[in-house]
């Protein structure tokens, strides 16, 4: 549907007990006039069969490897605000420097992302063997990323790009073959409903938590759920990935209706825990209390110890140490390291969420370009070990890396290759058909049944510096 746009002149909002007005500008661009229908409460149960949920989520269980992108007005500052740098990520700019609203509003003259190519970021992220792109189209700063039709606080609107790079993302995603996908904030440092009560701390700043005017939950929920309605409705993203549920005026039964509402416009979309309260910190994982919503777990810049068989996960990472951009951030991860972390996670049934980090003129740094195309080599060799596959089916991690499995096969992840060129698996050794590399299907690699299990005879070298993959045919 066609939503209103901004009136012009809203008088100023009070911010409860603090006395501030908000500018003129902050209020037009947040508050809009919404039809009843674009702020429905769906309060109607969900019936989902164990099948019916295994359809919705098979092609994000065959995945296992996206790319998230961080993109927004704090790509302007890139971490460095009067003089100072940032030790912390950089989109959290807004909380850490005190910026008050009117002051952060000032980055969009500045951002004009005129060297953005979408064919270039797709291409890439299909280089790298990834299946799906999750991107911000709102942060905690508040600031749309797409060209929202119920706030000109977006980048179509308020910033010399004048255009919609979200559109053009979501058309080049479906041409080439990604699922996209959509990360979108309940925190909302920008909502004029919303202000800051901590010491030192300006009221319309960001800050890890927030508090509410009377009222203004109800009137910041319908405009939430309005501009879900038009990313759902313009984009059709495969997934919506939710945070900033941890305020304190953010409750499980919010997060349970927003997760109907969501899905009532899109039945087969796939959503996280964050959209509740649910998730234990930045472990990720739901607790086990009650039953919350979301349909998969989120653990942040780790991965769980132990596999996690029959649960839907996905550990997101960052290449350096922050998500937004910074310009001086040079800590970057090595392909080792990052390929190793997607076999980690996968061999625990897990998916693999790698973010970037793009400039405020639309440009990928060279170091995460170079890693993932690095990546997406090991990947092409390889892929077949991580795409589809479960988690292991042993108890414990084999002491010379992972285990992938699908039926019939077990993918060993050779991180450290045997000097003795010997590989002790515990199986049976009846259980096998057949024990080739992964790069060389036509040469078989020999094996004994030992009293452990099977010793499998690996070359003396191993054929990739990342990881090794040695393939073993079961008769199960």
């Amino acid at each position: 549907m066609i939503f209103a746009r901004l009136i012009q002149g809203l008088v100023a909002v009070a911010v409860v007990s603090t006395g501030l007005t908000l500018s003129s500008r902050a209020q037009r661009a947040e508050r809009a006039s919404f039809s009843l229908d674009s702020a429905v409460t769906n309060s109607a149960p969900l019936v989902e069969t164990k099948a019916e949920r295994d359809q919705r989520m098979k092609w994000w269980r065959a995945a296992r490897f996206g790319m998230f992108i961080h993109w927004g007005l704090y790509a302007v500052p890139a971490g460095e605000y009067k003089g100072q740098r940032s030790t912390r990520i950089g989109e959290w700019i807004m909380e850490w420097a005190n910026i008050p609203r009117a002051d952060y509003e000032k980055f969009a003259a500045g951002f004009n992302p005129v060297k953005f190519n979408a064919s270039e970021w797709v291409g890439l992220a299909k280089a790298a063997g990834m299946k799906y792109i999750v991107i911000t189209s709102k942060h905690h700063d508040g600031f749309s990323m797409f060209n929202s039709e119920v706030s000109n606080y977006d980048i179509a609107d308020s910033t010399p790009y004048r255009r919609d790079p979200i559109a053009a993302l979501a058309r080049e995603a479906k041409k080439q073959g990604l699922k996209f996908c959509f990360y979108y904030s309940i925190l909302d440092w920008h909502y004029p409903s919303v202000y800051v009560d901590a010491p030192g701390k300006d009221p319309t700043a960001g800050n890890r938590t927030t508090k509410m005017r009377p009222g203004g939950k109800e009137e910041y929920v319908k405009y939430m759920k309005a501009q879900l309605r038009e990313l759902i409705t313009k984009y059709d993203p495969a997934v919506l990935w939710f945070d900033g549920e941890w305020q304190d005026w953010w409750t499980e039964e919010d997060g349970q209706d927003l997760y109907k509402y969501v899905r009532s416009l899109k039945p087969d979309i796939v959503i996280n825990n964050r959209v509740g309260k649910g998730r234990q910190g930045m472990q990720g994982m739901s607790k086990t209390d009650r039953e919350y919503s979301g349909d998969f777990g989120t653990p942040e810049q780790q991965v769980p110890a132990n596999g996690l068989p029959g649960v839907d996960w996905e550990s997101c990472m960052t290449m350096n140490t922050t998500w937004g951009y910074k310009f001086y951030d040079d800590q970057w991860k090595s392909t080792q390291t990052i390929v190793r972390n997607l076999i980690d996670i996968a061999s625990k049934g897990g998916n693999y969420l790698l973010n970037v980090g793009p400039t405020a003129e639309g440009v990928i740094p060279s170091p995460s370009v170079e890693r993932l195309r690095e990546v997406g080599r090991w990947m092409k060799q390889n892929g077949e070990a991580i795409y589809g596959t479960t988690a292991s089916p042993f108890s414990n991690q084999l002491v010379f890396g992972r285990v992938t499995s699908k039926p019939g096969r077990l993918y060993l992840h050779v991180f450290d290759w045997p000097r003795d060129g010997r590989l002790l698996v515990p199986l049976a050794g009846s259980a096998i058909k057949r024990v080739h590399l992964l790069a060389s299907p036509n040469d078989r690699l020999q094996f004994k049944t030992g009293e452990d299990g099977i010793v499998v005879q690996v070359p003396a070298n191993a054929p990739d510096p990342l990881a090794s993959v040695v393939v073993i045919e079961t008769n199960r």
